[in-house]
C-alpha cells in the first residue's frame, strides 16, 4: 500500500458566466460575484468551453442544461426566488439535476443565497449587502469549484483467480450493504431518471458515472496494500458479483489520478466508488484499520471537515483522512463530513456497524 499521499495540482483559475440576469438585482449579484471571484484569484469572465468555473444563470421554470465538455469544469447554477422555499432541499434538487449543475445557488433578495449540493445538501449564506453577500457566497463556492476529482478507474485484468468468486471480505460488504438497507441507511439519491431526458442522463453518466440507487460506500481491507470496496451505481443491498459490483482496489496512479482495480477476466466491471481515493488514502496511512464505512447520517459530538468538498475529490480525501488521523484511536474512529455524512473505521463492517447504530441520526445537520 501507497503511502497514502496524493499528488498536488495548481487550482483552476478561470471563471465564465452563461445566461443573462432576469432582473436588476440578479443583474447586481453577479456583478459582485464577479469581483469577489476575481479577488480571490479567478481569471475572467473566460470562455464557456475552458473555464475551470461556470456560472449558469438559469430560469427556474425552464433551467437549461449545461453541458460542460470536461468533468474538471465545475458548473454553478444560478437563479432568483421572490422568497425563501419552505423547503429548500425539495426546491432546489430538482433544478440542480436538469441543470446538470455541480452545485445550484437560489438567490433570495436582497441578502440571501441557498446553497444546493450533489450530497442533498441545503444550506443559506447571508450578507448585509450585495458586496458582502457575493463575498460570503464566493467564500464558500471557491474551494468546491477548486477541488479535484479523482474518479476514473484504470482497470486491470490482474485479479488472482482464487479471488474471482471473492472471500470473506466480499461477503461481509454484501451482508453489511444488506443490513444498511434494513436499517433505512441508505437513502435514495435524487430520482435522476425522472428528472432528466435521455440525452442529458447520458451526458452525467459519461462525466460521473452516476446511476442513482443508493449513497454510501463499504471497504474491507483485503491484504496490507489492497482492499475491496462496494462499486457505484449499484444498490448497496445487491452488492452481489465480484469484480463487478465489489472491486478490488490495488493502487493509484497519482500522475493520472486514477484509481487502479484489479478484476477477473471476461466481466464487465462497474467504476469503484466515487469515495475510493479516500478510503485508499486511510488505509494507507493506518494499517489497524479493517474496515471502512460511509453513509448519510450523523452523530453528535463528532469532528467534522470545515468545506464540504464534493464526492470523489481530492481535498475531501485529504479534510477527511486528516480528521482520521487526529482521532485519539484512528483504527475505531467516526468523523463527520460537513452537510453530507460520516465515515467510520473499525476492524470489521459489522463491528463498526454494532458501534455506532444506536448513536445515528439520519437528518445530517446543514450549516
Amino acid at each position: 500500500m501507497p503511502d497514502g499521499q496524493c499528488r498536488q495540482y495548481s487550482p483552476p483559475v478561470e471563471y465564465a458566466v452563461l445566461g443573462e440576469a432576469a432582473s436588476s438585482a440578479l443583474e447586481q449579484l453577479v456583478s459582485e460575484l464577479e469581483q469577489a471571484l476575481r479577488r480571490d484569484g479567478f481569471e475572467g469572465p473566460g470562455e464557456i468551453d475552458t473555464a475551470d468555473l461556470v456560472l449558469n444563470l438559469i430560469d427556474r421554470d425552464a433551467p437549461k442544461p449545461f453541458r460542460r465538455r470536461s468533468r474538471g469544469t465545475f458548473a454553478a447554477s444560478l437563479h432568483e426566488r421572490p422568497e425563501r422555499p419552505d423547503d429548500p432541499l425539495a426546491a432546489g434538487y430538482p433544478l440542480l439535476v436538469q441543470a446538470l449543475a455541480n452545485v445550484g445557488l437560489a438567490f433570495v433578495p436582497p441578502n440571501e443565497v441557498w446553497f444546493t449540493t450533489m450530497e442533498r445538501g441545503a444550506y443559506a449564506v447571508h450578507g448585509d449587502t450585495p458586496a458582502e453577500l457575493a463575498a460570503n457566497v464566493v467564500e464558500r463556492l471557491s474551494p468546491l469549484a477548486r477541488a479535484r476529482l479523482v474518479i476514473d478507474n484504470d482497470f486491470r485484468t490482474d485479479l488472482e483467480p482464487e479471488l474471482w468468486d471473492g472471500d470473506e471480505a466480499t461477503e461481509e460488504i454484501r451482508e453489511a450493504g444488506i443490513r444498511l438497507g434494513e436499517h433505512g441507511l441508505l437513502p435514495a439519491p435524487f430520482p435522476i431518471e425522472e428528472l432528466l431526458g435521455e440525452r442529458e442522463l447520458r451526458h452525467v453518466k459519461r462525466l460521473y458515472g452516476i446511476g442513482g440507487l443508493s449513497y454510501g460506500n463499504l471497504s474491507r481491507r483485503c491484504d496490507e496494500r489492497r482492499f475491496w470496496m462496494s462499486a457505484s451505481g449499484v444498490h448497496k443491498t445487491q452488492l452481489d458479483q465480484p469484480g463487478r459490483d465489489i472491486l478490488l482496489v490495488s493502487g493509484y496512479d497519482a500522475d493520472e489520478r486514477k484509481i487502479v482495480v484489479s478484476v477477473p477476466p471476461g466481466i464487465e466491471p462497474r467504476r469503484v466508488s466515487v469515495d475510493a481515493i479516500e478510503h485508499w488514502m486511510i488505509y494507507g496511512q493506518h494499517p489497524d484499520v479493517g474496515a471502512i464505512l460511509h453513509v448519510h447520517a450523523w452523530m453528535e459530538g463528532i469532528l467534522a471537515t470545515d468545506i464540504n468538498y464534493p464526492c470523489g475529490t481530492e481535498e475531501l480525501a485529504v479534510a477527511v483522512s486528516e480528521l482520521i488521523a487526529a482521532e485519539p484511536d484512528p483504527a475505531n474512529a467516526v468523523v463527520g463530513l460537513r452537510n453530507h455524512g460520516i465515515t467510520a473505521t473499525g476492524p470489521n463492517l459489522t463491528e463498526i456497524l454494532d458501534r455506532i447504530e444506536p448513536r445515528l441520526l439520519r437528518q445530517v445537520p446543514m450549516t
